[in-house]
């Protein structure tokens, strides 16, 4: 498949754009992806207006349980907010230019700081399920990532540095909340991978012999499309299930939104202090 075009793009953005804009008045600064099991943060929101991504032109659709498929302005932590309810994946069959549309849509919004959260398996054996992790950095194993293709200069530059993906002053900020409300929150390497299948014994050792702390399927394009257009960037992981290859057990999708229900309370309540603190 050809990478779209600059014109393409543009013309597909501006019309995403002027329907959210017709929909609401808020220009959101701040950004949130909630990830698999990871919605319910939304019940913490003042939601002032609800969209489905079906209404919006160009929009993908979440075809994956739990995930919503709802862009939810309002307030959250004293701050407006805009909520993605719902991501979507390359296993899903979407392209890497589909799957960060809508972060190029919302920063040409208004937002300029992305919050990005996802389920993961946890390789580092001090991780147990229902841990948090705070994303210190990422590997790309996807075998594809959105800035290939023609570069829109208009919105960050062909080769934009990735040194410091995930802001330093935002990861301290986490952090101090974590220590002030007593949670224990671990920082690491997130690897994603392209799935839907988890992972053999093999392939988590290897994921763990180059770096990586946990593992998932999603996360790192929003990323690079964030950091490409001059985004800070918060990603916290909530481990769902324990892969350590000498002790591995079967895992089904009802044990991975169990596990994430019980970690959600504690991502919810950092993403809240830290933008309380913003």
């Amino acid at each position: 498949m050809q990478p779209e075009s600059i014109e393409s793009f543009r013309k597909k953005r501006n019309e995403a754009l002027a329907y959210i804009q017709s929909q609401t008045d808020l220009r959101p600064n701040y950004m949130l992806i909630l990830g698999t099991g990871l919605g319910q943060l939304a019940d913490e929101m003042d939601i002032e207006t609800e969209i489905h991504y079906e209404d919006i032109p160009h929009f993908p659709l979440s075809t994956v349980e739990s995930h919503a498929g709802k862009l939810l302005f309002g307030k959250l932590g004293g701050k407006e907010v805009v909520a993605m309810q719902g991501r979507f994946h390359f296993y899903e069959g979407y392209t890497m230019q589909q799957i960060v549309f809508p972060v190029r849509v919302l920063k040409a919004n208004g937002a300029d700081t992305l919050f990005v959260s996802n389920a993961c398996g946890g390789m580092n054996p001090n991780y147990k399920r229902g841990d948090i992790m705070l994303i210190r950095d990422h590997i790309n194993l996807l075998g594809d990532n959105p800035l290939i293709g023609p570069n829109d200069n208009e919105l960050g530059p062909r080769f934009p540095d990735m040194s410091d993906p995930y802001t330093e002053r935002l990861r301290e900020i986490a952090q101090n909340v974590a220590l002030e409300e007593a949670i224990q929150m671990y920082q690491g390497v997130y690897v994603a991978v392209s799935g839907p299948m988890l992972e053999t014994r093999a392939e988590y050792r290897f994921l763990r012999l180059i770096g990586a702390d946990v593992v998932g399927m999603s996360t790192i394009p929003e990323v690079i499309a964030a950091v490409h257009m001059g985004m800070d960037v918060l990603g916290i992981s909530v481990i769902t299930d324990e892969c350590f290859p000498d002790a591995l057990e079967p895992v089904i999708i009802e044990d991975i939104l169990d596990a994430a229900a019980m970690a959600e309370p504690k991502m919810t309540k950092v993403m809240i202090r830290v933008l309380e603190k913003l």
